[in-house]
């Protein structure tokens, strides 16, 4: 008994011991997790890039890598130097722009019925906070560079080794539950796969639908809003509605007759998305909630930033179809008995 104690009081603290220091270094596994998570999703590009024939000649599968590898490294340098520097021009100009706006907007509130009680001087204090935030995120962009790089590698690595990394984990279970074990990791790696491109696609197709509809209205901060547009359409209804709140704030500063277009758009879109765009992208659904997504994406966001609230949603993927083997299966199962 005294022998049990001992090594269930030695098996706590090394337990202990362990979550101490995955806090310590969790930015760095939050980067390892993030690279897997990329290598999930590139590597079935390394398939369709083998399947070229040139008159019996086929890519291997280290030059399938190189020119995956050198497209995204393409594609990147395209974003950046083309449509980073609007997005950041706009970043600054409703930075500049924000007090002037935040003056007609108190004068405004203070004709309305109790308005005398408004108080601008809160407003304006979270005014320099979202000017001093907006320099922060370039900043922090800025320095990411080197973790943006040491991602791209470990990707690489993952993409290479990642068969005989995924069997010794697998080895590491019982011979019992490998097999087990063996099929949900795959069910997991092809349900979020599909996911995140079906997901990535819609955030896609909102961005660009509100850049063209954004410059056709002439609004201001267009670039800006755009981008944020299709990022938010990551959080079910609430990122949306939050797109749709912000840029119809800005158009109301312009004229009534541009919010009121902001709007329309944002309705017809939705109905276009739910009933055309969806069914036929999310093909793979994860049975998540949007209760389910705005947790993860809070706790992420809580844990890890900017990055861990990307990766929290197929996180909670993951989770929910381990879930779905081991512990909802189970219930029927003892219910059957």
């Amino acid at each position: 008994m005294a022998k049990n104690t001992r090594s269930d009081i030695i098996f706590f603290f090394a337990v202990v011991l362990a979550l101490w220091i995955a806090y310590t270094v969790r930015d760095v596994l939050l980067l390892i997790y993030v690279s897997a998570l990329f290598a999930v999703v590139l590597s079935p590009a390394i398939g369709l890039i083998r399947k070229i024939h040139i008159k019996g000649w086929r890519p291997s599968r280290g030059f399938a890598i190189l020119v995956l590898m050198l497209t995204l490294l393409l594609a990147g340098t395209l974003f950046v130097g083309v449509a980073l520097p609007p997005v950041y021009r706009d970043a600054r100009n409703f930075s500049a722009d924000w007090p002037s706006h935040l003056a007609a907007l108190t004068q405004k509130v203070q004709h309305l019925p109790f308005g005398q009680d408004f108080n601008p001087a809160s407003l304006k204090k979270y005014a320099s906070e979202i000017a001093s935030g907006a320099g922060g995120v370039f900043l922090n962009v800025a320095g990411g560079i080197f973790g943006f790089f040491t991602g791209a590698i470990l990707t690489v690595y993952f993409i290479v080794d990642g068969d005989r990394a995924f069997h010794w984990v697998v080895s590491l279970l019982p011979v019992g539950q490998q097999a087990r074990l063996d099929a949900t990791l795959l069910r997991a790696e092809r349900r979020t796969r599909n996911w995140l491109i079906g997901q990535a696609l819609l955030m896609a197709c909102l961005g660009l639908a509100s850049l063209i509809v954004f410059y056709s209205l002439g609004l201001k901060y267009f670039y800006l809003l755009a981008l944020y547009a299709g990022l938010a359409n990551i959080v079910p209804i609430v990122g949306p509605l939050s797109a749709m709140a912000v840029a119809a704030g800005v158009a109301a500063f312009d004229s009534p007759h541009k919010m009121i277009w902001v709007l329309i758009f944002y309705v017809v879109y939705a109905q276009f998305e739910s009933g055309y765009l969806s069914p036929r992208i999310m093909r793979s659904t994860l049975d998540l909630s949007p209760l389910a997504v705005i947790i993860a994406l809070a706790l992420g966001g809580s844990l890890g930033g900017v990055l861990g609230a990307l990766v929290a949603v197929p996180t909670a993927a993951l989770v929910a179809v381990f879930a779905d083997e081991y512990l909802v299966k189970r219930k029927s199962t003892a219910a059957e008995a």
